[in-house]
């Protein structure tokens, strides 16, 4: 007999599309819940990093948190919110790097995306232990990709484990679970992701990048959300 959750999911590629198709497979395919790698994790995460939240006064995990990626240096950053202010939590070097500098335009370019994302969801049975859903392509990607005349522009770029890419961010086992935990106390909250070829803070050369027309608009935009993590 055919799972329920299976047919379930079917069903809501007519109905809804997608993206609740993905959902539904995800929660299907395997046993791990957000709260049970909660259950696992924690705990360890929460010793790993409590030097770190105790230097920005903090005793117990963030409830909002922003993730910077800078795909030149290979780095990811962590910053929490509190207090009204932006504070530096922790960064995490790639593990992988994959494509160029500049923005993601196709599917199987190989091209880690650039620009202002979210997290969409958390996978706690990713094929790359654990991995978190960054919402590419975003409004912005889609306009630029309307204007150009491209249509498959690609989808499913996720924060993951493993040292393996095709176009996803991969931190490592150990790193990801850090992320993972963090993530999961505060995904309610909206955890922002900016996504940018090289760290603007430190070098504000943008690359030029003589395929797209418009990523002077883009770097402008990622320059200006960068002055907020300082």
């Amino acid at each position: 007999m055919i799972p329920l959750s299976i047919i379930l999911a079917i069903i809501s590629i007519y109905i809804f599309g997608r993206p609740l198709f993905h959902h539904l497979v995800i929660k299907s395919k395997g046993k791990q819940t957000v709260q049970s790698i909660n259950n696992q994790l924690s705990e360890n995460v929460y010793n790993s990093l409590r030097s770190e939240l105790s230097d920005i006064g903090l005793q117990q995990f963030p409830e909002k948190i922003a993730i910077l990626a800078f795909k030149e240096e290979e780095i990811l950053e962590v910053w929490v919110h509190t207090d009204n202010t932006i504070k530096f939590l922790k960064s995490y070097p790639f593990t992988k790097n994959s494509g160029l500098l500049g923005p993601k335009l196709k599917k199987g370019d190989r091209q880690i995306p650039e620009g202002i994302y979210s997290i969409e969801y958390l996978n706690p049975n990713s094929n790359y232990y654990l991995s978190l859903k960054i919402n590419y392509p975003n409004a912005f990607d889609k306009a630029k990709a309307q204007l150009d005349g491209r249509t498959d522009i690609g989808s499913d770029i996720f924060i993951h484990g493993k040292n393996v890419t095709v176009g996803c961010i991969p931190l490592g086992d150990i790193a990801i679970e850090e992320v993972f935990i963090l993530a999961s106390h505060c995904v309610a909250n909206k955890i922002e992701v900016v996504i940018s070829p090289r760290d603007f803070r430190i070098n504000k050369t943008y690359p030029d990048i003589h395929s797209v027309s418009w990523s002077k608009e883009l770097y402008d935009t990622i320059t200006h959300r960068l002055d907020v993590y300082q």
